[in-house]
């Protein structure tokens, strides 16, 4: 009688099951190590600029200051999520590179009609229509507070 002697301690479902968890461990790995932050479509050019400064105030709204001029333009009062959500976001990164809030921000208007708020402190962008148009018309409207002109095409 013979008898099959194996020293194979997994089963061949076991041994699939093996190579697809490694196989996906190791696709995460490759996916970390990439920068994907930089893997993104041309900005389109701008067609308005409105450089910015931010201020909190002792009553716990933010006064948004045309960087230009130093009048202020609007407040945020109240909870107003997204855009305090945006700022503190952009606030933090400057703080963690211990950077001072001297720096404008710039609220950009693309000729292909998307939005960004870019720190000139940092470079970080944010690409605010990614957020749905409710989110980025909070910030659309200080264009129409500031009366800012179209860029020129040069």
């Amino acid at each position: 009688m013979s008898t099959l002697e194996s020293n194979d301690f997994l089963s061949p479902v076991a041994k699939v099951l093996i190579a697809a968890l490694m196989s996906v461990i190791l696709l995460l790995v490759f996916i970390n190590s990439r920068d994907l932050s930089k893997v993104r479509e041309p900005d389109a050019s701008p067609a308005q600029v409105l450089q910015l400064r931010f201020e909190d105030r002792p009553d716990g709204s933010i006064a948004i200051i045309d960087y230009k001029t130093g009048k202020q333009i609007d407040a945020v009062q109240g909870e107003a999520g997204f855009v305090r959500g945006t700022l503190r976001g952009l606030a933090q990164e400057r703080k963690r590179r211990g950077l001072d809030s001297g720096p404008p921000f710039e609220l950009i208007y693309r000729a292909d009609g998307r939005l960004t708020l870019s720190d000139t402190a940092t470079g970080r962008l944010v690409d605010l229509e990614s957020f749905g148009p409710t989110n980025a018309s909070t910030f659309f409207k200080l264009f129409n507070a500031s009366n800012v002109v179209a860029v020129s095409k040069s």
